[in-house]
């Protein structure tokens, strides 16, 4: 089978074992955005614990959190760890916002993906997936988001290298599939949903994964 079909193949497995996601948990964008920065080296539970901090104290819009002494917003999130680093990087964020969209987040929503995305990459400390993770579900821009499950899963099935850098893989993706942000979406989240489940770092349980047999023949 052709490799562009064998990934629209793994989604309609995953999808059919696992149905719809409900990707990405949070009530507004900029929920989305701050949660996208707060998930760098650490578990949702941790993320929610901190944005909880952070509604509850009143403080969870654009303005408000900008206003925010550094030092203030380093102990609200301090659930997520490493809240003294994700303090700056977040500051960061909002800054780029007030720099170059006259501090107004819709204002970025609504750009450009290629000039949003660079914009984004220039910010101390995001990388391209928490930038593709802000594009997709908080801007519903089409751009498919890699982690380290999505390497782990389909090198395994021999549908990427070991060596496959982000921008390659990300590419294999979107040339893959229709340029559709619901589709990649939902990808993203099945990925990670087999990877904790089924294709585990240690002891996967391939004889019963819903992927088990892909590339086979």
């Amino acid at each position: 089978m052709a490799r562009q079909n064998l990934y629209i193949l793994a989604y309609e497995r995953l999808f059919d074992h696992f149905g719809p996601q409900n990707w990405w948990p949070g009530e507004t964008p900029f929920e989305i955005m701050v949660g996208a920065v707060l998930t760098q080296n650490t578990n949702w539970l941790n993320v929610t614990r901190a944005i909880d901090n952070l509604r509850t104290a009143g403080v969870l819009s654009y303005q408000l959190l900008l206003a925010l002494p550094l030092e203030n917003l380093a102990e609200l999130i301090r659930p997520s760890g490493y809240y003294n680093v994700k303090a700056g990087r977040l500051r960061n964020v909002l800054l780029m916002i007030e720099n170059l969209y006259e501090g107004d987040p819709e204002l970025f929503y609504q750009d450009d993906m290629v000039l949003a995305r660079e914009n984004l990459l220039s910010v101390k400390g995001i990388g391209p997936e928490t930038a593709d993770s802000i594009l997709l579900y908080a801007c519903n821009h089409p751009v498919f988001v890699v982690d380290a499950y999505t390497h782990r899963v389909f090198s395994r099935h021999n549908l990427v290298e070991e060596e496959t850098d982000y921008s390659a893989m990300q590419s294999l993706f979107m040339d893959s599939l229709p340029e559709k942000a619901e589709l990649y979406n939902e990808y993203h989240a099945l990925i990670v949903a087999v990877a904790k489940k089924y294709c585990k770092k240690t002891k996967p349980l391939c004889r019963i994964c819903p992927l088990s047999g892909l590339n086979e023949g």
